[in-house]
């Protein structure tokens, strides 16, 4: 005992220093301590009543017996004694073990503490959220419908899962009853289709079975947005058993109608499904008489889309209903031989040939019909039969003859001719007054539109020509220029270089007033004509030459005055020449042969004078053109009509600038 209470008293002093050391810190930080531990330990006690409650209530149950309660609650009050013994056992050998540190570094833990739990606190809220987002958008993604707006029951329906549909109509009946199920069978998607809809479009018999099982007729009829209900569009589909499933359940759903007041016969007569025509009749034979909204029966439709075997059927179950017309007038033979068949022709004509003469609201006979739509096959199928009109007259007074001429088609005018057939003409049939007024508009009509056709057509060709002779006056005045550039240089050369050619007749020997190499003729008249005639044509072709070099005219009528000037120009430089040129003959043939010159004169005045009077004559006629041209279009800008007028002013205006040979400048 003495060593024990030795080696304790050590441990007392050091314990009892540390904790004064240490007392100012844990009163400060005792709170926040307190509160992390509590946090702390808050999850791991509520974890340990749980599993305490837990093993309680079957501590509870297999311990009935007081004897074994009292026991198991001596060994945990024992238990307990431990534990406590035992924690502050530790706490005491933690403390004496804890070096001495100051208040700083046990700041700093428990600031470092605290950061660690915040951290990992808000890392597990993170990740709970995000499981929990990721659980609800599966079970949107489970619960929404498809792209169409489809329940799971119109998915099942669809593929014709049998036992999902099963499984999900069980699944509505265990929870609020009928009017769960009824909502499950008759829900619709975007398309107005319910469940039931769904599998008869695609054939799932057994689907449908099923389905009826918990079906009324109000469910069973609902139409989806195209106006068909399951009944229809099985039908039009030709899904046979489908039907005879619906048909066992609810026969009424045969006389269902759309919109239209089409029924399931129309649908699939339509189709040419045969069968399903012919599970509906054994059904009800009135079906065959309910006519649409047009008046148009189950047989017009089948004889139009050229489905024999159904035309068949209906003809068979009721042969008077080819008689039946619709809101034009028009029987199922009417529809036929809009077709290609010649079949169905003979099956609609086969129980009565009368059938052939009834006429439709315009007076037409299935003949008419035949011939306007260019039919040559019905055409000769209809004529081979006996009994038959060849020469019907519509209310139009037209036979199938005039029809076949009025559109030109020359093989049926042959077989309707062949076949004895005739004009109302040559029936003697005097015309309507409407047609013949009607006639006479359409002539008029046609004559007009000719007359502006061709009003077009010369319009256009004046344009066309108007064009051309621009592009051919623009050509002929760069022409114009190139040749007068080209010719002013070649009189300018001739007149420069003639100044220095004179032939002999200088002086040789020194005389008295006069010096060595002066010519005897300089102070002579010829020479003097000579010498003012040919410098006037020589700076005349070179001031042309300059302009031409340096002025660049785009405009066509600046053009046009600019080539003028230039001409005009032109022709006194070789004027000028051509004096200058009769001049100097005067000095070279000299005195004896002066005849010579006098030649070369006439001559050259001759052919010059004439050339100046022929241009001066063209370029009047010229301008006295133009002037008449445009009082012309003045005339027909003025003028009101737009046809014959018109057409004889373009001729003239064309023919006035067609006949043009030249132009003069």
């Amino acid at each position: 005992m003495t060593m024990m209470e030795e080696k304790q008293s050590p441990v007392a002093e050091k314990q009892q220093s540390f904790n004064g050391i240490i007392n100012h810190t844990q009163d400060k930080n005792q709170t926040k301590s307190m509160e992390k531990q509590l946090s702390f330990q808050k999850p791991r006690k509520a974890r340990a009543l749980e599993k305490q409650v837990s093993f309680q209530g079957v501590v509870n149950v297999e311990n009935h017996h007081p004897s074994r309660l009292r026991r198991s609650i001596e060994k945990q009050q024992s238990f307990r004694g431990v534990t406590v013994t035992t924690s502050e056992n530790q706490k005491r050998g933690v403390m004496e073990k804890l070096p001495s540190f100051g208040r700083t570094a046990t700041m700093e833990r428990q600031k470092s503490f605290r950061g660690g739990f915040l951290e990992k606190q808000k890392s597990f809220r993170v990740v709970m959220e995000r499981k929990l987002s990721f659980v609800s958008e599966r079970r949107k993604k489970n619960d929404s419908p498809g792209k169409r707006g489809d329940s799971p029951l119109h998915i099942a329906a669809r593929t014709g899962n049998l036992g999902k549909v099963r499984e999900l109509i069980r699944g509505s009946c265990d929870g609020d009853g009928e009017e769960e199920l009824r909502e499950l069978l008759s829900k619709q998607n975007l398309e107005g289709e319910t469940p039931l809809y769904t599998a008869a479009e695609n054939g799932h018999s057994v689907v449908v079975e099923e389905m009826l099982k918990h079906m009324d007729f109000e469910t069973a009829s609902v139409a989806a947005r195209n106006g068909f209900d399951p009944f229809h569009v099985a039908a039009k589909q030709g899904h046979l058993e489908v039907l005879k499933k619906l048909m066992g359940t609810f026969p009424n759903l045969a006389m269902t109608t759309d919109s239209s007041c089409t029924t399931a016969l129309h649908t699939a007569a339509t189709q040419g499904h045969t069968e399903v025509v012919n599970l509906l009749l054994e059904t009800d034979s009135n079906l065959a008489k309910i006519a649409k909204n047009n008046g148009k029966t189950a047989l017009h439709s089948a004889a139009r889309m050229g489905h024999v075997e159904v035309v068949k059927s209906l003809i068979g179950n009721d042969p008077s209903i080819g008689f039946r017309t619709d809101k034009k007038g028009q029987t199922a033979l009417h529809m036929a031989v809009k077709g290609q068949d010649d079949g169905i022709v003979v099956e609609l004509v086969k129980p009565d040939v009368a059938v052939l003469s009834v006429e439709d609201n315009k007076g037409n006979t299935p003949l008419h019909i035949a011939t306007n739509k260019g039919r040559v096959k019905i055409v000769r199928c209809l004529v081979s039969f006996e009994g038959i009109n060849l020469n019907p007259i519509n209310k139009a007074g037209d036979t199938p003859l005039d029809i076949a001429e009025k559109i030109g088609n020359a093989e049926l005018v042959l077989v309707l001719r062949e076949a004895g057939a005739a004009t109302a003409k040559d029936l003697g049939k005097p015309q309507n007054p409407a047609k013949q007024l009607k006639q006479t508009v359409s002539d008029i009509k046609h004559e007009v539109q000719s007359q502006l056709q061709q009003s077009r057509q010369t319009g256009v060709r004046v344009q066309k020509i108007a064009k051309r002779l621009k592009k051919l006056h623009i050509s002929g005045l760069n022409n114009a220029i190139n040749s007068a550039t080209v010719v002013a240089v070649l009189i300018a050369t001739v007149a420069f270089a003639a100044i220095f050619t004179i032939p002999g007749q200088y002086e040789e020997d020194r005389s008295k007033g006069v010096l060595l190499g002066q010519a005897h003729i300089a102070n002579k008249a010829p020479f003097l004509v000579f010498f003012v005639f040919d410098s006037l044509a020589l700076f005349i072709s070179l001031a042309v030459v300059v302009v031409q070099t340096s002025v660049v005219v785009i405009e066509q009528k600046a053009k046009k005055q600019l080539v003028f000037v230039i001409n005009k120009l032109m022709w006194c430089a070789c004027l000028f020449i051509s004096i200058a040129f009769v001049s100097l003959s005067y000095i070279v043939v000299g005195k004896e042969e002066m005849w010579l010159a006098v030649c070369a004169t006439v001559i050259g005045g001759t052919i010059m004078l004439t050339t100046i009077g022929a241009m001066c004559y063209c370029v009047v006629m010229h301008r006295m053109e133009e002037s008449k041209l445009k009082s012309i279009r003045k005339e027909r800008s003025k003028s009101q009509s737009f046809s014959m007028s018109r057409m004889h002013s373009d001729s003239g205006i064309l023919n006035g600038e067609y006949n043009k040979r030249m132009y003069a400048l």
